[in-house]
């Protein structure tokens, strides 16, 4: 048989005369080169599985496109007991009843320590504990309203290397081309999700609005983890994640503007994103039909190139402040209410600073697939800055700020906090008819009981 136009080789296809083997064969492709079903240019019930498989290598082949685990009949390959370091399940042990009961009392603690750190209200509506399975199942439709743009001009590159005066003749083709692309994306982007899964220590760890509003999360098989290699008490590092949580619900449940704010600037920023079409070529030219199992093997990191246009760089700029504001708020208030009760409250703060400044192999590797960095570039910049306002205009003047977008603070108040606090301080503001226009938007609540 031929090759295609894209490259496509043929060499290693299933047995002809083995009914299970073609039958798999056929069941794979079927799959792959199905349209979406979510509509959108991504094969998200592919991610997800390939998500899944990489936390539990449940009902997976290796270096397959769904991830990991059983034989994989498609590249012909005997059964093996040894996968690559790479592919091995990272697990997901169940949440237990005492666990869940332990941490739920850790955010209701956490949030009482932040009641006289904060002028807004309690966000813990829904204090919960998550498997890393949970967290990949309750976070998808956020990831896929992030992802989505992104992919679109992936897949949209993709369908153009088919030559113009052939798109005509192809007919079903084409739609396959598209296909193809979905199903590459979502395969790479199930590893890159499912790698996360096995990394984030809370719902809002990554500083995005991921899960349900007004649910706060933790996810403690990632914190005993994360606590391990601190080598602090685990109940303080249990408190000082619990802090955090509690802190992020406080900004994304009683900011009504927040959570569109954040996803619309990462939508205006990966709306500019360019792809390089001749890495996207390469990448496709190295993809075989008859071996579906090596989809995941295909690179698409380094597939964008930089856009140095002033439009996209004032939206990565007004991502990044954003981004740096909320965690530095989260952090100066989480510091302050911890600085008595902990007394490891340096070292966890310093621990997290270096760990969201820095972004763990998960957050690169999903920045390098979708060309979009998570992490805040002035996070200490933008603490000292809320310090500094805290002082100035006190806790309420200072929480005011999160009444409207335009009373933020920008990037060019990052390079002196102190001054710009200080002119601060003599803004006129009405405080009490913001946070009444708070009140509007938000739903009442129940105060979590004392402890």
């Amino acid at each position: 048989m031929p090759d295609s136009p894209f490259g496509f080789g043929f060499a290693g296809a299933p047995d002809p005369n083995d009914p299970q083997q073609m039958q798999q064969f056929m069941s794979q492709l079927q799959q792959m080169f199905s349209a979406p079903t979510s509509g959108g240019p991504v094969n998200w019930d592919l991610a997800r599985q390939v998500a899944q498989a990489h936390l539990t290598g449940g009902g997976a082949m290796p270096g397959g496109i769904f991830g990991f685990g059983l034989p994989n009949l498609m590249g012909m390959q005997a059964p093996t007991n040894e996968l690559p370091e790479a592919e091995k399940p990272v697990g997901d042990p169940p949440v237990t009843p005492a666990e869940k009961a332990e941490l739920i009392e850790a955010l209701r603690l956490a949030d009482l320590w932040l009641e006289p750190e904060s002028e807004l209200p309690s966000g813990l509506t829904v204090p919960t504990a998550w498997t890393r399975g949970e967290w990949l199942a309750a976070t998808l439709d956020v990831w896929r309203k992030l992802c989505d743009p992104v992919a679109g001009r992936i897949v949209a590159a993709m369908s153009e290397l088919v030559p113009e005066e052939m798109r005509g003749q192809m007919g079903p083709m084409s739609a396959m081309v598209s296909s193809l692309g979905g199903a590459l994306f979502g395969s790479q982007l199930g590893t890159a999700l499912g790698s996360l899964a096995a990394e984030v220590l809370s719902a809002s760890d990554i500083g995005l609005p991921l899960g349900p509003a007004g649910t706060a999360a933790l996810v403690p098989a990632n914190i005993k983890t994360y606590g391990d290699g601190l080598e602090l008490p685990a109940d303080q590092v249990r408190l000082y994640v619990a802090l955090r949580e509690a802190a992020h619900q406080r900004l994304f449940s009683h900011v009504p503007w927040l959570r569109g704010h954040i996803l619309t600037a990462v939508e205006a920023y990966a709306a500019g994103i360019r792809v390089d079409r001749e890495a996207i070529e390469d990448a496709v030219g190295k993809f075989d039909p008859t071996n579906p199992t090596g989809m995941q093997e295909i690179a698409l990191d380094g597939i964008f190139t930089p856009d140095d246009s002033p439009q996209q760089q004032a939206a990565l700029a007004r991502l990044e402040t954003m981004l740096a504001l909320v965690e530095g708020w989260v952090s100066h208030v989480v510091d302050r209410a911890a600085g008595e009760r902990l007394p490891d409250v340096v070292k966890l703060g310093e621990a997290f600073r270096r760990r969201r400044g820095a972004g763990g192999p998960a957050e690169q590797t999903f920045a390098a697939l979708v060309g979009l960095e998570l992490r805040p570039r002035k996070l200490r910049e933008a603490a000292t800055l809320w310090a500094a306002l805290t002082e100035h205009r006190g806790i309420a003047g200072r929480d005011a700020l999160w009444g409207h977008p335009d009373l933020m603070p920008d990037a060019e108040a990052f390079a002196d906090p102190e001054a710009y606090a200080r002119g601060q301080a003599n803004a006129e503001v009405d405080f009490d008819q913001l946070f009444e226009e708070l009140a509007k938007n938000d739903p009442p609540e129940e105060k979590p009981e004392a402890q």
